[in-house]
């Protein structure tokens, strides 16, 4: 791919990254960073840590703790700390130039890492370390860079060396390549509506701020409905035309499909087609994990994680297949029951909604009201974590984050000392990547004295001036979601940074953000946060006990779109052929048909023109996680049923053998330590209606 630098924009001095943030933990002084800082910063950290890998090899003393992980450990700080403030920001505000940078700074980055982790100097030296009476986390830490230089190639001979470097620095450039045109794509394929009439069942304020984004997109007396990254749209809960419902559905499922995609005169005339990229990079994989020897990339992928084997994984999946089909059907049936016609994949949710309305009186659009975003995540979000673990949260108006949007909270422990800082990115625009994240920006390490310094994405809608945030319930679920992955950065208390945090296996990182979801309904979490924006009354109790009756309802469909993404992002790295699939929609169909997922009116939660998580992010091969990681999460919310749930004595047991830990120790042995036991699946099946 070729790719044109970036223009050079002068360079203020001094640089803030290329020296310690004198901001509290460390926050980097956004405000006064230019995007050639970055550059400058991370090519700079590069060499200097070359420079200090070079020196920990060629010490001519025998290696031990000391001089060898330790030096490691406090090596490329410089580069750490330029490359996570870039990361945030290309991620949440990746303005053209930054976009630039990325396109140019990424592949350089990946060989770098690439020449660290195949260092055989280096990787001899940790091999020849005695750790007969070293700590139980050195042991690990030791244990992972082995482990890791093994699955990275350490073994394989030179020329299958330089093989991987070079599909590496492909993907590298290839992902990148892919992750802005998806956002390019997203962009575009907004829906343009002319007039209020189409879109009847919006509230006032969503109605509002459908025509504020139609102003700032340059249409006037317009409506613009912006698309989250999943498939399904949460407005297609509330629009009461169909034919509106149609086009939103079809400009989402049809992203990135270029002028292939099915319907396509419905979509906006920039049609750009991602998929020849994901062929690409999926043939790629393939390469790379034949070289080391295995069928598929998706052997390779599962190799370092909790999960026994590939085998295992695709095993669970195939085994809830089935069932969540038969119980999408049986929804479909009582869907078309209500609408006394067919019901097609847009009309899906305007029709579950009034269902889970006529049996059990829920009217999930009509909870909104209830839940307004400050209120939600300060006395909810906030809360919950402050009876569980002891958190408070001062917002620090006088620290500044990359962007307007972002909030900045300082964290504070029990004891009242200073643990980190909280960033908190609520609100959709064109610079941002769609979608829910937390990243962190600076890592617990207490071998560097780092406090954690985290941030958590939303794509919100912003509302009108002077008008409030209400969310969806949904938005609600991802709001207490994003903040499980907070508390795992901002709660850990190890040594060594390379084990701090969510740097656990990829199919257990999900975990404590799904088992934090549990609060947001826990009734004195939600007697807390769950009170009218204008008249401050809170949620009538008989309609929380209609809410907690009707949780099951939809999960066929729910269940259904999951594995459908799970099974997509398996079969394009199941494949065995290097070279790239000649037509990848064709191969999404058989691939969906084969898994026994191609259920008309449930597409899966990504299709590959916007599936980013398996092409432009770290899940490729492993988004079946969620679903791997709800089996421990199922099984703790049990734990804390039957412990008496929102304790401080239960958050600190959890905190201590789980969240704390990081990768400290084996994940799975954390979680036997919590548990006392291996997880059951009885839990999850039940919560999923699939027992």
């Amino acid at each position: 791919m070729t790719t044109t630098s970036p223009a050079t924009t002068p360079v203020a001095q001094p640089n803030p990254l290329l020296a310690d943030s004198p901001l509290p933990y460390g926050l980097p002084d956004f405000g006064a960073i230019v995007p050639e800082h970055y550059r400058e910063a991370i090519e700079a950290g590069i060499e200097a840590h070359r420079g200090e890998i070079e020196l920990i090899v060629a010490n001519p003393e025998p290696a031990t703790v000391e001089n060898t992980l330790v030096r490691l450990e406090t090596s490329g700080q410089l580069l750490r700390r330029a490359a996570l403030a870039f990361f945030t920001v290309q991620w949440a505000d990746a303005t053209p130039a930054i976009a630039d940078l990325a396109a140019a700074l990424k592949p350089a980055m990946q060989a770098h890492d690439d020449d660290v982790a195949l260092n055989r100097g280096l990787h001899e030296r940790i091999r020849a370390i005695d750790l007969t009476h070293a700590d139980d986390e050195s042991r690990r830490l030791a244990e992972e860079y082995l482990t890791d230089a093994v699955h990275r190639g350490i073994d394989l001979d030179d020329a299958a060396q330089q093989r991987v470097r070079e599909i590496n620095t492909t993907i590298a450039e290839l992902t990148t390549e892919f992750s802005a045109l998806v956002q390019q794509e997203g962009n575009d394929a907004a829906v343009l509506v002319d007039t209020a009439e189409e879109l009847d069942g919006l509230s006032p304020d969503d109605l509002a701020a459908a025509a504020q984004a139609a102003d700032e997109a340059g249409h006037p007396g317009r409506y613009l409905i912006t698309l989250i990254l999943p498939s399904n749209q949460p407005v297609l809960a509330t629009l009461t035309n169909s034919e509106t419902r149609r086009r939103i559905h079809t400009a989402s499922v049809n992203r990135g499909l270029g002028a292939r995609a099915e319907n396509s005169t419905d979509s906006p005339t920039s049609r750009v087609d991602v998929t020849p990229i994901a062929a690409r990079i999926a043939a790629l994989r393939a390469e790379k994990a034949q070289l080391f020897g295995h069928a598929n990339y998706a052997q390779y992928a599962v190799e370092d994680q909790t999960a026994p084997d590939y085998a295992s994984v695709r095993a669970m999946l195939e085994r809830l297949a089935p069932a969540a089909v038969r119980n999408a059907g049986a929804e479909r049936e009582a869907l078309a029951e209500a609408a006394g016609t067919g019901v097609e994949a847009w009309d899906w949710s305007f029709w579950s909604d009034a269902v889970r309305r006529q049996r059990y009186g829920v009217d999930e659009a009509g909870l909104r009201p209830w839940f307004e975003l400050d209120r939600v995540l300060t006395d909810g979000v906030f809360f919950a974590a402050h009876e569980l673990y002891g958190l408070t949260f001062t917002e620090r108006a006088d620290l500044t984050g990359y962007h307007p949007d972002v909030r900045v909270w300082e964290v504070h422990d029990a004891d009242g000392s200073g643990l980190g800082l909280f960033l908190g990115d609520y609100w959709t625009r064109p610079t941002k990547n769609g979608g829910a994240w937390m990243n962190p920006i600076v890592e617990q390490s207490r071998l560097l004295g780092d406090r954690p310094v985290v941030v958590n994405n939303l794509n919100l809608v912003k509302p009108a001036p002077g008008e409030p945030a209400l969310l969806t319930l949904d938005e609600v679920t991802t709001l207490f979601h994003e903040f499980g992955h907070a508390l795992h950065g901002l709660l850990s208390d190890v040594t060594y940074r390379r084990l701090s945090g969510t740097d656990v296996p990829r199919d257990f990182v999900e975990y404590p953000s799904q088992v934090n979801e549990m609060w947001m309904l826990w009734p004195e979490v939600l007697a807390n946060y769950a009170r009218h924006h204008r008249t401050g009354e809170p949620l009538p109790a008989e309609t929380v006990e209609k809410l907690l009756a009707a949780q099951q309802w939809g999960e066929g469909f729910a269940t259904t779109e999951y594995l459908g993404a799970a099974l997509l992002d398996l079969a394009w790295h199941e494949q065995t052929d290097t070279e790239p699939v000649a037509d990848p929609l064709a191969f999404e169909r058989q691939a969906l048909a084969e898994a026994g997922l191609a259920v008309e009116a449930v597409p899966p939660r990504y299709r590959t023109g916007y599936f980013k998580h398996i092409f432009a992010s770290e899940y490729a091969a492993g988004y079946y996680s969620y679903l791997w990681s709800e089996v421990l999460d199922a099984d703790t919310v049990e734990w804390f049923r039957e412990n008496g749930g929102l304790t401080r004595a239960n958050g600190d047991t959890f905190r201590r053998e789980l969240l704390g830990r990081g990768n400290s120790r084996d994940p799975l042995a954390s979680f036997r330590a919590f548990r006392g036991r291996d997880a059951a699946v009885e839990p999850l099946l039940a919560r999923r209606g699939l027992g």
